[in-house]
């Protein structure tokens, strides 16, 4: 079996290191935290419990994973999922991770460090298989992810609660169209991400095939790891190389305040020479002049459903569940028909 001293030696840091990873310390720089936990995977290395944790006769803890932590969308998911965690008699135990980061070995290795009853991964990937699932070895949610899009796993494996991404961003490009906009663009981290960009771009090309109008990968901004300079830098690229374009679909929030200030660098008075959508609702777009215009996500419901799903599955009240919710238009000040 191996031991933290041969994962130390494997990802070259010292065991103290390795320890502050597993244990989630925030004083673990992102590709330190990469190379232990890549070490963890490959060494099929299991924590021992701590002497204070074997004192406890019934530990209750539940695990919160965030890949991506800095995504401002998260925050009241957190928030609510802790009181959430707190009202029914748990403790919640957080780990955040990069957004390139695997969430299966931190929740894996916290799993057991910790003793978690179970665990929400919140932000994860869409191509999970069976190992993935089984090496955490408790109950698993996914949060805002179906997660199974484009891997193997059986949905009876674990449950999720989220949004159709796929249908919203084509409800959100539909509305453009609707407005009588013809050359759409397309902001997002990848369009073969196997996560949320990819999802929402086929959402986005489906709303264009169905209206008869071409899908042109010259009018697809790309700000990988959604990077907001990147996401800034594309937009006014976009605008000084394809002036016919008359409106922008933004797969997340966050590009979407980026684009905003691009096209006014570019000059361009929003909503009168261009249109701007985006999905998630996030506080600070409401803020925005004008107000974004954008498909809410209800973030409190999420966290809610999250934990009472997880509860019921730790109560065997249910197997699995999978819970799509809705979101709704908040109408901002973003889009409007196109100029004639």
């Amino acid at each position: 079996m191996a031991t933290i001293k041969d994962v130390a030696a494997l990802s070259g840091v010292a065991v103290s290191t390795v320890s502050r990873t597993i244990n989630g310390h925030p004083d673990v720089s992102a590709e330190t935290r990469a190379k232990v936990m890549d070490a963890v995977c490959e060494l099929h290395y299991v924590p021992n419990i701590s002497a204070r944790d074997l004192v406890q006769t019934q530990v209750k803890h539940l695990g919160l994973v965030i890949r991506g932590a800095e995504n401002t969308f998260y925050a009241p998911i957190v928030r609510t999922i802790g009181q959430c965690i707190d009202r029914a008699g748990y403790t919640m135990v957080i780990d955040q991770i990069e957004f390139d980061s695997d969430e299966v070995a931190a929740a894996a290795a916290l799993a057991q460090s910790k003793r978690l009853r179970g665990v929400i991964l919140l932000g994860g990937r869409f191509d999970y298989n069976p190992e993935d699932i089984a090496s955490i070895g408790v109950p698993v949610i996914c949060c805002c992810t179906h997660a199974n899009q484009f891997g193997s796993l059986d949905e009876s494996c674990y449950s999720s609660v989220a949004i159709d991404d796929e249908a919203t961003a084509f409800q959100a490009t539909n509305k453009l169209i609707e407005l009588g906009h013809k050359h759409i663009a397309v902001l997002l981290s990848a369009t073969d991400d196997h996560s949320i960009s990819e999802l929402r771009y086929r959402g986005y090309c489906r709303a264009l095939r169905e209206a008869g109008l071409t899908i042109d990968e010259n009018l697809v901004v790309c700000a990988l790891d959604f990077s907001l300079e990147a996401a800034y830098s594309g937009t006014r690229t976009l605008i000084q190389n394809h002036p016919e374009v008359t409106a922008l679909f933004a797969v997340a929030d966050s590009l979407g305040i980026a684009a905003l200030k691009g096209l006014h660098d570019e000059g361009l008075i929003v909503p009168r020479d261009f249109s701007l959508i985006a999905i998630d609702g996030i506080e600070l777009s409401y803020f925005a002049i004008p107000t974004l215009t954008t498909l809410v996500q209800p973030q409190i419901e999420l966290g809610e459903l999250a934990v009472d799903t997880l509860l019921s599955m730790l109560n065997k009240e249910d197997s699995t569940r999978h819970i799509r919710v809705e979101t709704h238009l908040r109408k901002g000040g973003t889009i409007a028909p196109v100029a004639s």
